[in-house]
């Protein structure tokens, strides 16, 4: 396990505005489990919540950033998905895990760009963390065998 795939409460420090660090939260919705459709859907609600930020030579990249990678999640996905063999599929999903950490990254650029626009960020961090999670243990879990 890396350093990046250890549990951290430092992730959600950003997010906890002086709440308490360990909170349980449940989804507004049940979530998605066909991921092809799922990383589809991540990809377009941040296009959209990209044109929410408003353009400045500060938030730009940061626009081009999250779309590039959020999309890329999805893309990359869908390329393992696809795959001829294993090493190509645990290439495609280890670029999968990497983009979905990307984004947020990116996401915590924009709301601290854009204070006003928190809590919808975080949503979007929260799903981009569970891609994260997700594409790591395929990953881990196909280099084991």
């Amino acid at each position: 396990m890396t350093k990046h795939e250890k549990p951290d409460d430092s992730d959600n420090s950003f997010w906890a505005d002086g709440h308490a660090p360990f909170v349980r939260e449940e989804p507004d919705a049940k979530p998605v489990y066909d991921l092809e459709e799922r990383t589809a859907r991540f990809g377009e609600v941040v296009i959209d919540f990209a044109k929410k930020i408003p353009p400045a030579p500060l938030t730009d990249r940061i626009i081009s950033q999250l779309v590039g990678a959020a999309t890329s999640v999805g893309a990359n996905y869908d390329e393992a998905d696809d795959a001829v063999s294993k090493r190509e599929f645990l290439k495609c999903i280890g670029t999968c895990k990497k983009e979905a950490r990307e984004s947020k990254h990116f996401l915590r650029m924009a709301a601290g760009a854009v204070p006003e626009l928190k809590s919808e960020a975080r949503d979007l961090w929260l799903e981009a963390r569970a891609f994260h999670l997700i594409s790591s243990r395929i990953w881990r879990s196909g280099r084991q065998e």
